[in-house]
């Protein structure tokens, strides 16, 4: 690469978080190293985010997909600072931190110091009734049992069942799990989804004793840690926003509603020629920021391989009501961040968010967001319902479960067909043949949530590291990859 000569052409398809985090990286490489690029992304949507879109509706703001990231994972905290929005990064409210799990129709908070899959104290645990006193017991004697010592991928369930007893996964583990993944724990890979257990019980024999060990922030927390969540005063939109506004300041085009429909490769050394509503467009080397299925269908003719491997990927799909209401229509107290359900308790619902009550400032004053999730790998037959029927069904489980009565303010179904990709036994065995092939194509990468973390962290994170892998790629002024200049 050279001043003198034309810059390298890039196209990223697909412009939600990993696109833009590969776009942006690509871009602060180029003016890093003092050199040029010129990077074209495209978006089959209307605006960029793919699944995350925030709304105003009415004095509501709702966000219709994540609502938050995590900070103990840098990327998305890194990239805000990049963008000038550290300081306007807000934390979840104090005061409802903690969560509830259904038991028996009735909302039960989450033992306090309780960490997905194990306790860090006991006592809020013997106390909870959540658990039967053989189901305590059973927890308790998770010290005692041996490591496992085959090396091969377990399930999560699995995982939960030898150490803390089969209770513990359906009253607590699987619920817990179930509102992050939609996924069946039966089929969950620990490796892949929380390998800092896996590490726990290889190093100390015990995750209890490692967690007790440790230093653990918001040990107070109920379920999920969300004192360690942020989000922003303009919801997630104004995150994809800034970023959107910051690549196209740097003369980055964004095509939306701009669908690729082929991909072909071009003679070695020639690049990528991508299909598109305008036309044929040649690139130098090509990102591919979509869903798993989607990378398959385009890539498949130049690696089946690949292809093959990216369609093993497995997704669920899922659907969100969210609806306004007044709180005092409502008789439970909403004194948390959320309720999930366990799929023994036989209900029509996966999990509620009291969403305006872990950010403050979405709803007006005296009103809440509630946002239910239904559908996921347990229960897909629910999304052949259409809209006012999904509709009826969440207003009467709250009813039931929360005490809301009355009409809501309002009510928005956001339907996800395939969107949340499923981290099944093998998946890194899976993901690392998906890199090794993906590697021998030469000015290529994937990057998205499909690989390496669900979370807006590690899309963020994964879109990195694709605009690294085809940084490198790029041939020098000397033929060389177009890394630091030499010294």
């Amino acid at each position: 690469m050279s001043d003198s000569g034309p810059a390298p052409t890039i196209a990223v398809i697909g412009a939600g978080f990993s696109g833009l985090a590969a776009a942006l990286e690509l871009q602060r490489r180029a003016a890093e190293y003092g050199r040029q690029v010129d990077v074209s992304a495209f978006e089959a949507g209307p605006r960029p985010g793919g699944l995350v879109h925030t709304q105003r509706i009415g004095d509501y703001l709702v966000e219709r997909g994540a609502d938050s990231f995590i900070t103990n994972k840098p990327a998305a905290v890194t990239l805000c600072r990049q963008l000038g929005l550290e300081s306007r990064l807000i934390g979840t409210d104090p005061r409802f931190r903690k969560s509830f799990i259904l038991r028996r129709g009735r909302p039960v908070a989450t033992p306090a110091g309780f960490q997905l899959l194990a306790p860090t104290r006991f006592w809020p645990l013997v106390k909870s009734p959540l658990l039967s006193w053989r189901g305590k017991l059973r927890v308790l004697r998770e010290m005692a049992v041996p490591p496992r010592k085959e090396a091969t991928d377990e399930s999560l369930a699995s995982f939960v069942r030898r150490r803390f007893g089969q209770e513990a996964l359906d009253r607590i583990v699987q619920p817990l799990v179930g509102g992050i993944y939609t996924s069946d724990p039966e089929r969950l890979s620990l490796a892949a989804t929380m390998p800092r257990f896996l590490e726990m019980e290889r190093r100390h024999g015990s995750v209890i004793r490692a967690l007790r060990r440790s230093t653990v922030d918001d040990a107070g927390a109920h379920g999920a840690r969300y004192g360690l969540f942020v989000s922003l005063p303009g919801g997630m939109e104004e995150l994809l926003s800034a970023m959107a506004e910051r690549f196209q300041s740097q003369l980055g085009a964004l095509a939306l509603q701009t669908e690729v429909s082929s991909v072909r490769r071009l003679a070695p050394g020639a690049g990528w020629e991508l299909t598109t509503p305008a036309g044929p467009r040649r690139f130098d080397a090509l990102i591919l920021a979509i869903p798993a299925y989607r990378a398959a269908a385009l890539i498949e003719s130049h690696s089946p391989g690949l292809a093959a491997a990216l369609n093993e990927i497995e997704y669920a799909s899922s659907a969100i009501v969210v609806t306004g209401h007044r709180l005092a229509d409502i008789r439970h107290p909403l004194d948390g961040a959320g309720m999930v359900i366990p799929h023994i308790e036989q209900r029509r619902i996966l999990a509620v968010s009291f969403a305006s009550r872990k950010f403050p400032g979405r709803a007006p004053e005296g009103r809440v967001i509630l946002r239910t999730f239904v559908g996921g790998a347990m229960q897909p037959e629910l999304l052949a319902q259409d809209d006012p029927s999904l509709v009826r069904i969440v207003l009467a489980e709250l009813r039931d479960l929360l005490g809301a009565e009355g009409e809501p303010d309002f009510t928005e179904v956001v339907r996800y067909g395939r969107g949340m990709p499923q981290y099944h036994v093998g998946h890194l065995e899976r993901v690392n043949r998906i890199d090794e092939a993906a590697a021998k194509l030469p000015g290529f990468a994937l990057c998205g949530n499909a690989y390496r973390g669900v979370g807006i962290p590690d899309a963020i994170a994964s879109g990195t590291a694709a605009a690294d892998a085809v940084w490198r790629s790029l041939p020098s002024q000397t033929g060389q990859p177009a890394g630091p200049p030499a010294d």
